[in-house]
């Protein structure tokens, strides 16, 4: 980013003119240890430039009269990239972001380097956030939705600064130059950011998903001796997030201290935090927000889990296919029992960032 010091030349590399001003190809560096490498004419930056600025980011566009214009490309020092139009060396009109991976984060409009109108943002996990920003540039209004990652199911309604505060269930329906379309669906249930803590696991514990509902169910394992599985109510391609693993969260040190035959549902979510899937709400008529810990082992494990964020739940686990999975079929028993066995969401033993045994569904 640009330094807050007054940028004045310090030191100049390259042709001057007769009144001492950089004139064609020049490096010049600032009192900010900002420093432009460029075309330049009698002074003014004119042509293919660009900025490495002291932070480690760089911008990088053409200069007309001393001022970025049209298509800039901003690296931020981790090595994210914003791709934007710039009209007289500031973001105005249809910019995108990249992560360090080169994933597509954001899409949208700036105004006055702000951003503006309708926007995308994208997560990791495949899930985005979708509506038009506030004044601030914030994701916050009545009209905010929530996309999951099918790109059709989506929680629409009330967010503060990408947080929802209240939605309904909707399906994205279209998309117009960026635009969404949404349809709300029948029914009352209302969704409220239900982030659980080390002693609540959920607001609404009885309130399944609605991307879940569609997906997967719950019934005896046919795993011998593991209780109730995981199963898929659909066919599905490889890559497919099928269920989310959601819990009380706990730390490291509590899972290691106590007798491990309580640790049957806790799973990893990163160096600090454990979820965990305690009694009573193993059970589904206890607890069905999120159904990912009643997957269980296999020696060929079907799926794996990974990092969720920013659906109702903040952050979580997710469970997806990395294998695709067969159409179901309806009548013949004996096919519909090869496909409960293929349909068994699957685990390995070792998830997160340290081993944490995944024992057997209760």
């Amino acid at each position: 980013m640009d330094s807050d010091d007054e940028m004045v030349e310090e030191a100049v590399e390259g042709h001057l003119d007769d009144d001492g001003l950089p004139h064609g190809f020049c490096t010049v560096t600032y009192s900010s240890t900002d420093r432009f490498e460029g075309n330049f004419v009698h002074g003014e930056k004119n042509g293919r430039g660009k900025f490495f600025f002291f932070d480690g980011s760089t911008l990088e566009g053409y200069y007309v009269d001393d001022a970025l214009q049209g298509q800039g490309v901003y690296t931020y020092e981790d090595g994210g990239v914003l791709q934007g139009t710039y009209v007289d060396g500031e973001l105005n009109g249809p910019a995108q972001e990249y992560d360090t991976d080169g994933r597509l984060i954001f899409k949208g409009q700036y105004k006055d380097n702000i951003r503006h109108g309708v926007c995308w943002i994208y997560y990791p996990d495949g899930g985005s956030l979708v509506g038009e920003v506030n004044e601030d540039g914030e994701m916050t209004g009545e009209k905010i939705a929530y996309v999951y990652p099918d790109e059709r199911t989506a929680l629409y309604g009330k967010f503060i600064d990408g947080e929802m505060i209240e939605g309904k269930l909707a399906t994205l329906m279209s998309t117009e130059e960026g635009r969404p379309h949404f349809e709300l669906m029948p029914g009352n249930s209302v969704y409220h950011f239900d982030k659980s803590t080390s002693s609540c696991i959920s607001t609404n514990a009885l309130l399944p998903d609605p991307y879940e509902s569609e997906r997967v169910y719950v019934a005896e394992s046919l795993i011998s001796s593991a209780g109730e599985g995981l199963f898929s109510k659909v066919a599905v391609g490889p890559n497919t997030v099928m269920s989310f693993y959601n819990g009380v969260r706990i730390t490291h040190q509590e899972v290691d201290s106590r007798d491990w035959a309580l640790n049957g549902n806790t799973l990893s979510l990163d160096e600090e935090t454990v979820i965990d899937v305690p009694e009573p709400y193993n059970h589904v008529s206890k607890y069905c927000a999120s159904l990912g810990h009643k997957a269980n082992h296999s020696f060929t494990p079907n799926c794996i889990y990974d990092i969720a964020q920013k659906n109702h739940l903040g952050m979580c686990k997710r469970c997806r296919f990395w294998a695709p999975l067969p159409k179901i079929p309806h009548l013949d028993q004996e096919l519909w029992a090869e496909h409960r066995k293929a349909g068994i969401l699957l685990y390995s033993a070792v998830q997160g960032l340290r081993p944490i045994m995944m024992l057997l569904s209760n």
